[in-house]
């Protein structure tokens, strides 16, 4: 089929040291079963092996002349876009076959003026327990409203070429995450609508262990919350930062707390009333730990759940803590800090 610029779908991917894993990123792409795409990769001012593993592949590659960020890479990689469509992914996710024909079908049934996202298979590309957690998570947050998202995800998001260069594209001065969900936000505010198609799937690599698992969780509640703090929408119900997550970081830790005092002062009704809050974590989180149940069967679910009850929140609820305290107390320019 010959391609033409009404069919076209420009697959866009930053990169910065990604030699691990923009390989066997390209090589998912470009096994795609769709007729008429290419493939732009914006190298960030790599110092690895990137750009010689990217120039194995038909692609175009783009270097920017100075360490400037994702949101940067992709908006010059969306500059030099020849497609109707624009499909954002990222180095260390790999696009499954059949997805540029599900997100040009789901992007033409909706129609103009809609931003289509996609998620993470269930199942990682990595096998680990905490990698395997943190994709069920995040397929089963991303997807819980889809026909009226809050945000779409750049590790899948479509949009039309025109739209998105009329929007200006991704805020580049600002918070290390996030980014597209602030891009969201802006595009929702001038009338985009965003639905999450979850056929739309792209195989994330995590390479998670427990500390990597509960680094991440802080790290991306601390900004998330400084951006929800600053764009007053700290209560939102929003993809991952959802109130079933807050809930239940607030519930794990009024339970430790409740667990405390019963240790200090022995009374019985406090015992209780952790239980209690064990039990409110149980039921508000019913369909996520379903996931897990159904995803990675009786041992994975199990141990998932517990995980998710438990440790997890109190990363996120230390991340978030300290998203505040960065919120109130800002780096001044000459200090350190992010």
């Amino acid at each position: 089929m010959e391609r033409t610029m009404a069919s076209c779908i420009s697959i866009i991917i930053p990169n910065r040291n990604g030699e691990a894993t923009i390989g066997r990123c390209l090589e998912a792409a470009f096994a795609s079963r769709y007729e008429s795409f290419e493939v732009i990769v914006v190298d960030d001012c790599s110092h690895d092996r990137s750009v010689a593993e990217i120039e194995r592949f038909p692609c175009t590659l783009i270097c920017l002349g100075r360490h400037a960020g994702a949101s940067a890479a992709r908006n010059a990689g969306a500059a030099q876009a020849r497609g109707e469509m624009l499909f954002f992914t990222d180095a260390d996710c790999l696009v499954e076959e059949n997805a540029l024909a599900v997100a040009s079908e789901s992007f033409r049934r909706h129609g103009p003026g809609v931003i289509v996202g996609g998620t993470y298979t269930p199942h990682p590309d990595d096998t680990d327990f905490f990698s395997r957690f943190q994709s069920v998570f995040i397929n089963h947050s991303e997807t819980r409203h889809a026909a009226d998202a809050d945000y779409a995800a750049t590790h899948a998001m479509v949009i039309a070429t025109d739209e998105f260069r009329r929007s200006g594209g991704f805020t580049e001065d600002f918070l290390p995450v996030a980014e597209d969900v602030e891009f969201s936000h802006r595009l929702r505010r001038a009338g985009h609508r965003i639905v999450i198609e979850p056929r739309l799937l792209v195989r994330h690599v995590f390479d998670f262990s427990l500390y990597r698992s509960l680094r991440n969780a802080a790290f991306k509640a601390m900004h998330w919350t400084r951006y929800s703090i600053r764009n007053r929408d700290i209560l939102a119900d929003s993809g991952t930062a959802s109130m079933e997550l807050k809930a239940n970081v607030l519930l794990c830790l009024t339970g430790v707390g409740l667990l405390f005092c019963h240790a200090v002062l022995g009374d019985r009704y406090l015992l209780y009333a952790a239980a209690l809050s064990l039990a409110g974590s149980l039921l508000l989180s019913r369909g996520l730990i379903a996931a897990f149940f159904r995803t990675g069967g009786a041992a994975f679910g199990l141990a998932a759940m517990l995980y998710y009850l438990t440790l997890y929140p109190m990363a996120v609820g230390a991340g978030a803590f300290a998203g505040v305290v960065r919120y109130l107390m800002p780096v001044r320019p000459g200090q350190k800090g992010g």
